[in-house]
């Protein structure tokens, strides 16, 4: 029994001996490693940043009262097409008590005076007729009559000022009717009937009524990185991708850079302004989110290879891998132009005919001939 066990185990050590050797055999050969290869053809490459931002109208107002009050009536909604001078709102004013008190004494002291006037010009009417009194003396009180009759009016008109916001000199032209100052489009109407309304001065803003702008002329607002700020130039051509109309591309003008960067989440931004030159096809709205691609630099029918084909020694010099034979390659230093961080220009060291050590082939799979410039051309 002892003898048929020794005789098994001597027999599974041999069998592990064996699938051993046997792995380790077919690990140690060699499979040649084969890679596809690419060739450099003629293209365009276009040089770009990309700046976040959005669109807005290059005029954008808001309209508020010259006198405080409560909202009567509103005459305009959000999206409506108005004119210069339309009217807004009507505010009803609230007089302040004290002011209103004081109006009203002002006017009651001037029909006083009015009334004073009037008795001396009739006492002294008849002995300037009778030449008792020179006309320089009586002049005197014709002078004092003029001035309490307009002391009369004024008083009148503040009072009416103070009570109705509204003056009897103005004619149509009232304080109380709010009209708009540009035509264009109200984008908001943040106030409603019964609000009240605070009148802009040196100490408060005032309150909003209404928002308007000219939605024919709009800008995009954004930022680039600092990085790329000192390779933009005014004049330089953008096109915007509006969130809200993806396949829609725009145009516009590079106008405004700004001198002084600010800080946001530890990077600087510079904050730029582009005018939108066509709006012919699409309708914008205020506040659309879009992104700008920028022109940095742009070449027409150069050479170029995809930036994966590169390598680079240690000195970080740029070289490619020439095909010289079957699967044979060789180092070839290139010299590069433009880049779109996609495709590179190559100035010097490849030509087009030249065959580019790529990827390994994938097992299993037959080689992939070189794409030629035609269809390369077709796929950029």
């Amino acid at each position: 029994m002892k003898r048929f066990f020794k005789i098994f185990l001597i027999i599974v050590f041999a069998g592990l001996f064996l699938l051993t050797f046997y792995y380790l055999f077919n690990k140690g050969k060699s499979v040649p490693v084969e890679y596809t290869t690419e060739q450099a053809f003629v293209s365009s490459i276009v040089k770009k940043t990309v700046a976040t931002g959005s669109v807005v109208p290059r005029n954008e107002i808001e309209i508020k009262p010259q006198l405080s009050g409560i909202i009567s009536e509103l005459y305009v909604e959000a999206g409506k097409e108005i004119k210069y001078g339309d009217l807004i709102a009507k505010i009803k004013v609230i007089p302040n008590m004290s002011n209103l008190n004081n109006a009203e004494n002002r006017v009651n002291r001037s029909k006083i005076s009015l009334d004073n006037a009037k008795k001396d010009f009739n006492r002294n009417k008849p002995l300037f007729d009778e030449g008792v009194i020179s006309q320089q003396e009586f002049q005197r009180f014709t002078l004092a009559l003029d001035n309490a009759k307009e002391e009369v009016s004024a008083a009148s008109d503040n009072l009416r000022i103070v009570r109705d916001g509204v003056s009897s000199k103005s004619g149509k032209a009232s304080n109380t009717l709010v009209r708009s100052t540009i035509a264009g489009t109200i984008l908001d109407v943040p106030v409603e009937v019964g609000n009240s309304v605070i009148e802009a001065n040196n100490f408060n803003a005032g309150t909003t009524i209404a928002f308007v702008a000219d939605m024919d002329k709009m800008v995009f607002e954004g930022k680039v990185d600092e990085s790329e700020v000192g390779k933009l130039k005014l004049g330089m051509d953008l096109i915007l991708t509006l969130g809200a109309i993806e396949d829609q591309k725009i145009p516009a003008t590079l106008e405004y850079i700004s001198p002084k960067g600010v800080d946001e989440q530890g990077a600087i931004q510079f904050e730029i302004k582009a005018a939108i030159t066509n709006t012919e096809n699409v309708f914008i709205r205020a506040g659309y989110s879009a992104n700008a691609d920028i022109v940095l630099e742009s070449k027409d029918s150069i050479l170029v290879i995809s930036e994966s084909l590169l390598q680079f020694d240690k000195a970080k010099n740029p070289f490619v891998e020439v095909e010289t034979g079957n699967q044979q390659f060789e180092k070839q230093d290139v010299t590069l132009g433009i880049s779109d961080g996609l495709f590179v220009e190559v100035l010097d060291g490849v030509t087009a005919e030249d065959k580019i050590k790529s990827k390994p082939k994938e097992a299993g799979k037959p080689a992939a001939s070189a794409p030629g410039k035609k269809n390369r051309r077709g796929k950029r």
